[in-house]
């Protein structure tokens, strides 16, 4: 650190040349996030309540009462105005208090979690953490979770068993229902990760769509991500929990600061996260919400007939995911990246396209033409 600081216009300057490496949304060629452009009300708000800090809520008492009617707001999204949790820094802490809560309730050692073969990697990190066993269930057809394989795989130390709405690679819907049978049945939590879908699934006009949240009894918790579909700035997870009851599982003394106890993993929580979440949910509404689903399934609808009609093996989507594939299609990818489009990858080497708010008309017109050259070049024909 220097002695002498420099000028504002000096450190500008050094923060604009390190923003134009970067890439960015508006640019209309990300393809690969599921993150977008937050809403431009979001981030005013974000300034608002910079210097609000929700692990120490007692200093910030107008800030905790939003975070709580955020919970509320998004409990009521999912099936369950009652429900209990925070706003936490996205999908991986939020899945991380779930099992840590899960754990901790069964209150026994060398225990196991049935998760799919879709989950998230974040919940190889909590396994990791929490010294869990991680059972891993296949997929079928549809590349969601087997039932039948969660049944087989389940034993005396399963604790709890995940389930996927919406998952990472295609955007395939688990059979929650079924899932909370065995749950239920079984005296185990179920998790949901909704982290994608939760602010899709509920607002699937005219598409065919699973249940998955609190309306389904035998759900114990559920993570969804407002910095993803809910055009909230990163970082904004949530933790929803179907009651308090497993809040003292997860309950951690803090002596020293204005509240006594604390439930997240980190101790600092920006309460700007909290309230840009609340003032987006509060300014677009389930209205706002349900145009924004529709634009993205809109495209994605458009963009998966072209594709197929290129001759390209494309999976139809269930949400705003799209996957494709071909027998050269490493040389496609690395074809689309030199023509500046950023895609990404199944675990089976499909290009993988997520039609996010940010994408428009003219993103997908040009996506379309670009891949058609590109197929030209490797003299693929239909």
């Amino acid at each position: 650190m220097e002695e002498k600081g420099f000028e504002e216009g000096k450190v500008l300057d050094i923060l604009n040349n390190a923003l134009k490496k970067d890439l960015k949304y508006s640019d209309g060629k990300i393809l690969s996030s599921m993150c977008t452009l937050p809403h431009p009300f979001a981030r005013k708000v974000c300034e608002l309540f910079a210097e609000t800090n929700l692990g120490d809520a007692g200093l910030f008492e107008g800030t905790k009462e939003l975070e709580d009617e955020t919970v509320k707001l998004l409990g009521s999204l999912l099936g369950n105005k009652n429900a209990k949790g925070f706003i936490v820094s996205g999908g991986t802490e939020a899945n991380i208090m779930a099992l840590w809560a899960a754990r901790n309730k069964a209150g026994k050692k060398n225990v196991n979690v049935i998760v799919p073969e879709s989950a998230h990697f974040s919940f190889e990190k909590a396994a990791n953490l929490l010294g869990l066993e991680l059972v891993t269930a296949s997929l079928d057809s549809g590349h969601c979770v087997s039932v039948r394989d969660v049944e087989k795989k389940l034993d005396k130390n399963t604790i709890a068993i995940v389930g996927v709405a919406g998952s990472t690679e295609y955007g395939a819907i688990d059979d929650i229902e079924a899932l909370a049978d065995i749950a239920v049945e079984n005296g185990i939590r179920l998790h949901v990760d909704a982290a994608f879908g939760g602010f899709v699934i509920p607002f699937l006009i005219g598409y065919a769509a699973r249940k998955f949240d609190f309306s389904i009894q035998g759900v114990s918790s559920i993570t969804i991500d407002p910095h993803k579909m809910g055009l909230a700035p990163i970082p904004s997870g949530c933790i929803l929990f179907r009651n308090a009851d497993l809040l003292r599982f997860i309950e951690t003394r803090s002596p020293y600061l204005t509240e006594r106890r604390q439930f997240t993993l980190t101790g600092t929580r920006s309460g700007a996260s909290a309230t840009s979440v609340y003032a987006v949910l509060k300014l677009l509404g389930r209205e706002g919400y349900r145009k924004n689903v529709e634009n993205c399934m809109n495209l994605t609808v458009q963009l998966y007939r072209e594709i197929k009609a290129l001759g390209l093996r494309v999976l139809k989507p269930a949400m705003n995911i799209l996957v494709f594939s071909h027998e050269k299609q490493d040389a496609i990818s690395e074809k689309l990246l030199e023509k500046g489009w950023i895609v990404s990858r199944t675990r089976k080497g499909e290009i993988r396209l997520v039609i996010m708010p940010h994408i428009t008309e003219k993103s997908t017109a040009a996506f379309v033409e670009d891949l058609k050259d590109i197929l030209s070049s490797l003299q693929i024909k239909k």
